[in-house]
């Protein structure tokens, strides 16, 4: 085995490989960029090289730098992770050039897969199932007009060096195609460093289902059977599960076959990705059709660790090492269900806008880690870290395990709901109303889920105004008996030696302003009145956090607080409610319609406007670029465009006034 391996990444897939190599008895080196100083993945390895500015560009695709790095420190192979150069066969070849192992399949595979028409075209030889589309090398615009009309709508365009949703667009209409195409190739180029583009019919009601494979450098091929990714919003997965629901053994051993040859064709090694696409019929016939190969280790692949029992960086490691692959086809079995859930930095109810930020709080469900199958959680952050926006959003992976998937189902909701986070936005509570929905708990699944369920998804408030003001109240009076412990002349508490006392507590609730109405008995009895609801209010700590009792309704709550703000986490669901002063403050309204402001930091792509336009409501006026995705700024009104502030390429801050409009 080797004795050192350098981890050409960072984040929890770093920390993850880490830990594997810990367990090996093998010395780990990290990289880091100018924004990672301080981050896990550098802290968990043996040693670190920095590589130099926060920006991908200027560190983690640097593989001169990462190359260097390995020699310097003696390391023997890199694990490329996945991202950054994963599926870059000009460093899979530079680390070969440089007599270090490249823990990856060969240049040549990951050359093959690398390019989608191309892969198509093989796919096509070696007998798996294609999508109809045009795979050509010809990428003449008006060509793809007239491919995409003969294919018939809708139909997807994609970028064919892509992957992770980005370069991809759904068109329905042939007077569509054309602004579709200019914006897929633009982020393609800018994402992959090339614009080439393939057309294919666009599946109705499509499942996304892949088969994990490995091979050996002895010619062994095996699959580790299915997972179920068609949870995804913009094309980029949420929840994954395996084995698919649905599947039977028939069709499970058709894909694997299918996948294995694909691998087969390439002569790959090491641990791969067959991505399917999998129409279903009203006859609840599923036909599947290959849709492309990562040629890397997933982000999913801890739910096959989970029902195999085994450990996927090992077998990298392993067969890196050129070892045989650790088990036959035949020795291979499935055993319960796992889920995982992607947690992500960002705003569901915003479009999934990226967030950036700092994790204020960062508390994970107690027991959680790399080493429990049941309850496993992969992450690269800790309390106090920084959230950029160089990387992407997401800030851990739960995972668990469970007899089936109803077991699964419930155990990953608990886990949700005591994973508390404070400081930015998340996609947690999100999460939970997906794993709640009819389509989701019925394993009703296709890649348009999230859409058919939206009513559900979007702008739920679980928790509601009483139960949040008396969260909020219980933890001030909590922290101010604390206080009193400390020195009775600072008791705040309203205590009167007879009759009561009224208290009043002004809130903002989802943007509307609320009053609370506190009475304080001498006898120390509380009574609460707030949204309509009127009762006593009493608690007490309790598992962490409070025990709460309020108009008949006991609940445990865990009340943090930033600032004005107070976030409650509780079994149902989380909120936040700000906390004012009725006597002097005046809720915040700011409403200027004329002012177009940056959502998050990022780059100016494009303005598709210019000063003296006018435009309409919802009209696009300009594209930014953070967190490796596009974003389009819309007019919120109809306007005149006054002045545009910047140009396209200026990297601006959150909040940045873009344009200005009048009316």
């Amino acid at each position: 085995m080797f004795d050192k391996i350098l981890i050409a990444n960072r984040g929890e897939i770093a920390c993850r490989v880490a830990a594997t190599a810990r367990r090996m008895a093998v010395r780990t080196v990290a990289v880091y960029s100018d924004a990672d100083a301080q981050a896990k993945h550098v802290s968990v390895c043996d040693e670190a090289v920095h590589l130099g500015g926060s920006a991908p560009r200027d560190s983690y695709l640097c593989g001169d730098k990462i190359i260097a790095a390995a020699r310097a420190t003696g390391a023997q192979a890199i694990h490329p992770g996945y991202g950054f150069l994963s599926e870059n066969e000009d460093f899979a070849q530079a680390c070969a050039d440089a007599g270090l192992v490249f823990i990856g399949p060969p240049p040549s595979a990951i050359r093959a897969m690398g390019l989608k028409a191309q892969s198509k075209r093989l796919m096509e030889k070696a007998g798996v199932p294609l999508v109809p589309g045009y795979h050509g090398a010809d990428q003449d615009a008006a060509l793809l007009q007239r491919e995409a009309d003969r294919i018939g709508y809708p139909v997807l365009i994609k970028a064919s060096a892509g992957g992770g949703g980005k370069g991809m667009r759904v068109v329905a209409r042939t007077q569509d195609f054309e602004a579709a195409l200019l914006s897929c190739q633009r982020e393609a180029a800018g994402s992959f460093g090339d614009q080439a583009v393939l057309i294919e019919k666009y599946v109705q009601r499509p499942r996304h289902i892949e088969i994990q494979v490995f091979g050996d450098t002895q010619g062994n091929y095996v699959h580790l059977f299915e997972r179920d990714c068609s949870v995804q919003r913009r094309h980029q997965k949420v929840l994954e599960e395996a084995p698919a629901p649905g599947m039977t053994p028939a069709l499970r051993e058709k894909m694997g076959q299918a996948a294995v040859a694909a691998a087969r064709a390439v002569s790959y090694v090491g641990a791969g990705t067959v991505e399917f696409i999998v129409e279903q019929g009203d006859d609840g016939r599923m036909d599947f059709f290959f849709m492309e190969m990562n040629t890397r280790l997933q982000v999913e692949h801890p739910v096959t660790e989970a029902i195999t029992g085994l450990d996927l960086v090992e077998w990298q490691l392993r067969v890196a090492r050129g070892e045989a692959l650790p088990l036959p086809q035949s020795a291979l079995r499935i055993q319960g269900h796992a889920i995982e859930a992607r947690i992500c930095a960002e705003n569901p109810d915003n479009d999934f806008l990226p967030a950036t930020g700092t994790l204020r709080v960062y508390r994970k469900p107690q027991g959680a880690s790399f080493e429990r199958a049941d309850l496993r959680m992969d992450d690269g952050m800790r309390e106090g870290d920084t959230v950029s926006p160089f990387y992407d959003s997401m800030i851990a992976k739960l995972i668990v395990h469970g007899e089936n998937r109803e077991q699964a189902l419930a155990r990953l909701d608990g886990a949700l709901a005591r994973t508390h986070i404070v400081g930015l936005s998340t996609n947690v509570q999100f999460l939970r109303h997906v794993l709640r929905s009819p389509s989701f708990a019925q394993a009703n699944l296709d890649t348009a889920l999230i859409e058919r369920e939206r009513d559900g998804l979007f702008r739920q408030e679980a928790v509601g105004l009483p139960l949040a003001a008396a969260a909020a109240v219980a933890h001030v009076l909590q922290d101010e008996r604390a206080l009193a412990d400390a020195d009775p002349w600072s008791r705040r508490d309203s205590w009167r030696s007879h009759g009561a006392a009224v208290r009043a507590f002004g809130f903002e609730f989802h943007g509307e302003a609320q009053r609370a109405e506190l009475v304080c008995r001498h006898e120390g009895g509380l009574t609460l009145s707030v949204g309509g609801v009127s009762g006593a209010l009493s608690f007490r700590k309790e598992e962490g956090g409070l025990l709460l009792d309020f108009a008949d309704e006991r609940r445990v709550a865990h009340v943090y607080r930033q600032g004005e703000f107070v976030h409650v986490f509780m079994v149902q669901g989380a909120t936040q409610i700000r906390v004012v002063d009725p006597l002097t403050h005046a809720l915040d309204a700011h409403a200027d319609s004329g002012r177009l402001s940056a959502p998050m930091p990022g780059k100016v792509v494009s303005f598709a406007v210019k000063a003296g336009d006018r435009v309409t409501r919802g009209q696009a006026l300009a594209v930014m670029e953070a967190m490796k995705m596009e974003h389009t700024i819309a007019a919120p009104a109809d306007g005149v465009v006054q002045e545009l502030l910047y140009a396209p390429g200026d990297q601006v801050a959150e909040g940045a006034e873009l344009l200005r409009l009048s009316n």
